[in-house]
């Protein structure tokens, strides 16, 4: 969870509760102050909980008032690439039938979402993937012919294995190649399911499914 416009809003309110002192408060008084203010400023409803506060050491490097160096983004990838989980069957592709359903799947996640259903990838709310869709974001690039272009669709392309595993490792946890990526951590988080990230990759690299087909 990326708080860094949020936390502008709430540090300024830390100050202005110290204003009264003689001196600025120190960089932990106000650290202090701001998350106490999150924390009272959110209540728990449903399956939303406020565990979702909590930041790991890539989300407060990402959400600090200057982006990490690139030396400490280089660690912090290395990090988060040391926690993807790879298939444990050596398959990593599923059905893209059930991807492209899960592409533009939005749900899942909400405080209204009942426990235990699955969620889905909403991918469309940040890429172009299928030619055939019209409405869709342009925060992320576009995927459209993720795999043609890659090479993928060509078994016997030597570069085919080393896209697979860095698709699997996007799709798991976008830190690992991007410390500051706004793309959520789908396995990482527990969001999709191993299941799941195999369809989406079915989505992207099957040769028979409509990003490359078309």
């Amino acid at each position: 969870m990326n708080i860094k416009h949020i936390k502008g809003f709430t540090i300024a309110g830390a100050v202005a509760l110290v204003a009264a002192c003689s001196s600025a408060p120190s960089p932990q008084d106000t650290e202090r102050l701001t998350q106490q203010i999150m924390k009272s400023s959110f209540r728990e409803q449903g399956i939303a909980k406020l565990d979702r506060l909590a930041q790991d050491d890539v989300q407060k490097a990402c959400s600090a008032d200057t982006s990490p160096t690139d030396a400490v983004a280089r660690q912090l990838e290395a990090a988060q690439l040391a926690t993807v989980q790879w298939p444990k069957d050596g398959a990593y592709l599923g059905d893209w039938r059930e991807g492209e359903k899960l592409a533009q799947n939005g749900r899942g996640g909400t405080w209204s979402d009942p426990a235990g259903v699955p969620a889905g990838g909403n991918c469309y709310n940040c890429h172009q993937i299928s030619k055939a869709e019209i409405s869709f974001g342009t925060i992320g690039p576009s995927l459209y012919q993720y795999g043609k272009l890659r090479g993928v669709a060509n078994p016997a392309d030597p570069a085919s294995e080393a896209i697979v595993k860095y698709t699997w490792g996007k799709l798991w946890n976008a830190k690992a190649t991007n410390a500051c990526s706004t793309m959520p951590r789908f396995g990482h988080a527990g969001v999709l399911t191993p299941a799941q990230i195999k369809d989406l990759m079915a989505l992207l690299l099957d040769p028979r499914s409509p990003v490359n087909a078309q």
